[in-house]
């Protein structure tokens, strides 16, 4: 059977244009979160999972909320990570951005991926809609899974505050990637996360 996986970057939180890693909601984050409900109403969840982190409690909180069918519980596996560092393969560009990890940073992120994809790409014998409530990186690293991507691949794989992307596992099969950092509940201006572009 088919297990299908919505993972959802958290809302928007304050002062996080600043560089600021965490933190309440902003009043935009929360509207996010409240879209985003509304348009994961017709679902049929069957689970949902959040990071044991502020940004993501409180997106986890709001659409637990409007969603009564399901109740979502705390999951460490979904903390933001850096999942893998640098190889020889990975683009030297990312060499200083990588200056600032420490390799045990690295080895415990790559450890915590390793057990989330064991924990989270699972399908039963019953079809499966699951929530994961988390962050930017842990959603580029699932995307490069579904890739079988080298592993550096999921720097600059890049998820907006409560951007909705999709993946369906299937056992005996290669998972696949439904939809990626879809924004259609969003309007324009509550889209923020993403770098700079000239047109969204």
């Amino acid at each position: 059977m088919s297990q299908y996986l919505y993972l959802v970057r958290h809302g928007e939180h304050r002062d996080a244009e600043h560089g600021v890693t965490d933190g309440p909601l902003s009043p935009r984050g929360r509207r996010q979160a409240e879209l985003l409900a509304a348009r994961l109403g017709g679902l049929p969840l069957t689970g949902a999972w959040y990071a044991p982190t502020r940004s993501a409690t409180e997106t986890a909180s709001i659409l637990g909320a409007m969603l009564p069918a399901v109740e979502p519980k705390a999951s460490a596996l979904l903390f933001d990570c850096v999942p893998s560092g640098p190889s020889p393969e990975s683009p030297r560009a990312f060499d200083s951005w990588f200056a600032a990890i420490t390799p045990e940073e690295i080895e415990a992120g790559r450890a915590q991926m390793a057990d989330a994809v064991g924990e989270f790409f699972q399908p039963g014998a019953h079809e499966r809609h699951d929530l994961l409530i988390t962050h930017n990186f842990v959603i580029a690293w699932f995307v490069r899974q579904v890739f079988d991507a080298p592993d550096w691949r999921w720097l600059g794989v890049n998820q907006a505050h409560c951007g909705l992307t999709v993946l369906r596992v299937r056992s005996g099969r290669p998972p696949v990637l439904v939809t990626h950092n879809d924004l259609a509940h969003l309007p324009f201006e509550l889209r923020t996360g993403l770098p700079d572009v000239p047109l969204v």
